[in-house]
């Protein structure tokens, strides 16, 4: 769901550990570190929100892979993992580990390859969709990666 939510390269500039945006895999109540916080409200209404999407996705297919994945949760009937109140930037990575805590993709690339393994993703917001989406973005990384950036530029060049 991160190639959604953060479909730009520069989407993951932002999702860095220990940065405002979290990176964990993780909810609470109140805790503002964790990916995906539910504040406390009334018995007939419930909020959800989803921290690190980025402002360059588009909403409409953000929400739709954020209701998919919800959708998905219910029809399969998981439990979520407990609420993570602590704050999870202080936590050693055996403590994340030991409680199951696991970390978004850390660029546009690995968020591509987990979405395209996410056979539920690819069966409710269409085959067409998703592939031309996962080839667009796939070209996009290329690109990428194969510029000479300006930090490489001063770091290097002189070498």
């Amino acid at each position: 769901m991160a190639a959604l939510t953060n479909p730009s390269v520069n989407s993951y500039k932002r999702l860095v550990p220990g940065w405002e945006a979290p990176v964990y895999i993780s909810w609470a109540k109140y805790n503002r570190s964790v990916l995906v916080r539910v504040p406390p409200g009334s018995k007939l209404r419930t909020r959800l929100e989803y921290r690190p999407t980025d402002g360059s996705c588009n909403f409409y297919i953000a929400y739709a892979g954020i209701l998919a994945a919800g959708l998905d949760g219910i029809k399969r009937r998981l439990k979520p993992p407990e609420p993570v109140e602590e704050d999870i930037y202080k936590m050693s990575p055996q403590e994340r580990s030991r409680r199951g805590i696991e970390v978004l993709p850390g660029n546009l690339g690995e968020a591509l390859e987990e979405f395209s393994k996410d056979k539920y993703m690819w069966k409710t917001l269409g085959k067409e969709f998703c592939e031309k989406f996962v080839e667009l973005k796939r070209r996009e990384w290329r690109e990428y990666n194969v510029m000479v950036h300006e930090w490489e530029r001063k770091k290097y060049l002189d070498v």
